[in-house]
């Protein structure tokens, strides 16, 4: 793979951390800031609904930027964002600050997609999707268990100071190994046509698919923490460790995701749905065992990315020519208001509904509804499909 994947991959860990590690330190949040865990569990749904504001914002003032120079500029964004949560004095100067650094979020990972894809032959485009989306997964095994120690040792402050080091580092990686390009292509061709790909039915059933899919990953995962200590049983200090387990499966849902839509983009799909419903579900079982859950808390992470590669490929797909560098921010977005929905929903069965123990058995039905949009979408393209293919020659002549 280009060096230039790295580049990416680094950019990605450091947002990774930034989006994740949060979960870790609900609860310290909770108490220095004096609110409850419900509403620190908020700070994830403002920096997911962060990243959605984010992606259309930046694809207009940034789109005739280089895919270079745009990536430079968010890595900018992304740091000063973590410096202000580092400085943040109270609760909603915090939510401001997350907010800030989510901007960057989508249209990163966005155009990092569509630079990633065209750098390899058509055969690796999930695989190369999936190599700069393994920062992100190491982020996960790596940056959250030690940024989750290092806030409960330090205080959570110091997480945020640490990813801000991180920022610095990733932009000047990127500066080094991304290759120099011209202007953003969707604004050369015209934002009429660049827009016009948000129109399509196809491209707007994917990016619904992408939201259901994880607002049933962040309805369990927001809470994992409170779940291992109140009903698993584990000490705080024991959640890094388990994080870890979780960031390992991440990164082998993540490569085997890429693999598998390289060969059979569809089926990789629909399978990566069922699996991750299937795993919620042996989760919600699992708790009450602590060597079970813990081997659930793998199968979960790496059912959760292997949908990522996958759902981002498919909307690419359906996006072909102008527009496709904005239809993949807006599924980026789509990944993180799925966060958002799905910390609310998961706070909302804690506080008005069964309850901390049911968190992941609701959270397990939601990618089934997401399956019944992506079947509902290949319907759809059938359906277009048999009508262009009467339509043709009329419209020939």
């Amino acid at each position: 793979m280009p060096i230039a994947l790295y580049a990416l991959a680094a950019g990605a860990f450091g947002i990774g951390v930034t989006e994740f590690v949060i979960m870790g330190l609900l609860l310290d949040v909770s108490a220095d800031l004096g609110v409850s865990i419900s509403a620190a569990g908020m700070l994830i749904s403002g920096y997911a609904l962060g990243v959605v504001v984010g992606a259309p914002l930046l694809g207009a003032i940034g789109g005739r930027w280089s895919h270079k120079t745009l990536l430079m500029a968010l890595m900018a964004i992304f740091t000063i964002g973590n410096l202000a949560c580092a400085l943040a004095p109270d609760y909603w100067t915090l939510m401001a600050a997350r907010v800030l650094t989510a901007f960057a979020h989508a249209s990163f990972f966005g155009v990092g997609s569509v630079v990633a894809t065209g750098l390899v032959a058509s055969d690796r485009k999930a695989s190369a999707i999936a190599v700069m989306f393994t920062g992100l997964t190491l982020a996960n095994i790596l940056g959250v268990p030690f940024g989750t120690w290092l806030g409960q040792a330090y205080g959570w402050r110091s997480t945020f100071w640490a990813v801000t080091l991180i920022g610095i580092v990733a932009l000047a990686v990127i500066a080094l190994l991304v290759p120099a390009d011209r202007k953003g292509e969707e604004q050369d061709e015209g934002g009429d046509s660049a827009l016009a790909v948000l129109t399509r039915r196809p491209v707007l059933l994917g990016l619904l698919t992408t939201v259901l899919s994880w607002v049933g990953v962040f309805a369990g995962f927001t809470y994992i923490a409170p779940i291992l200590t109140r009903i698993t049983g584990f000490s705080e200090a024991a959640v890094s460790p388990i994080l870890l387990v979780f960031g390992a499966g991440l990164v082998a849902g993540n490569l085997l995701g890429g693999r598998l839509a390289d060969r059979r983009l569809v089926p990789t799909v629909i399978g990566s749905l069922l699996a991750l419903s299937a795993a919620l579900f042996v989760l919600t079982l699992a708790i009450h065992s602590q060597v079970l859950a813990v081997v659930a808390i793998g199968l979960f992470g790496a059912a959760a990315f292997a949908t990522v590669a996958p759902l981002q490929m498919w909307v690419l797909s359906k996006a072909a020519g102008a527009g496709q560098g904005l239809a993949s921010s807006f599924n980026i977005a789509a990944f993180n208001l799925g966060n958002a929905i799905g910390a609310w929903l998961g706070g909302y069965v804690i506080d008005h509904g069964p309850g901390l123990g049911s968190v992941t058995f609701v959270a397990g039905l939601v990618p089934l509804l997401a399956l019944a949009v992506a079947f509902g979408a290949l319907r759809l393209e059938r359906s277009d499909g048999r009508l262009a293919t009467v339509g043709g020659p009329n419209a020939a002549g």
